[in-house]
């Protein structure tokens, strides 16, 4: 015969809330670790964008030095204007690159929110059950 819930002892409720409480923070746990495995990809994903970006603008910053190179050697517009463009070009996609890496960091956070809202939750049950 199964006894009513209230006819429990005072020990099997703290069994009870013992093994509650545990699954309850077991769970918090791999709530936790999703949530920041999901948001450490996100931030490798611009962390990236920004290594290109950077290495993009690099090549521009090197292209237009050879440019500005020959420019100084030889005042002939034919190699030098089509390298300075071609420099220009390169360094400007770097640097469109670079601050769409940054802007999306600054926009990321590492934080497990979900889970912060989750124990705000839970916290506020765990008053209400005491009272």
């Amino acid at each position: 015969m199964q006894t009513a819930r209230d006819d429990r002892s005072l020990g099997d409720l703290f069994a009870d809330l013992s093994r509650e409480v545990t699954a309850l923070v077991r769970k918090e746990v791999e709530l936790a670790r999703t949530e920041m495995s999901h948001n450490v990809s996100r931030l490798g994903r611009h962390a990236a964008f920004v290594a290109v970006g950077g290495a993009i603008a690099y090549a521009g910053l090197l292209t237009t030095v050879a440019a500005l190179v020959v420019v100084l050697q030889a005042l002939g517009l034919t190699w030098w204007a089509s390298t300075l463009i071609v420099g220009i070009v390169v360094a400007l996609a770097g640097f469109l690159l670079l601050q769409r890496g940054i802007s999306a960091l600054q926009w990321d956070s590492l934080a497990p929110t979900e889970t912060i809202e989750t124990m705000k939750e839970n916290a506020a049950w765990a008053k209400g059950q005491r009272t």
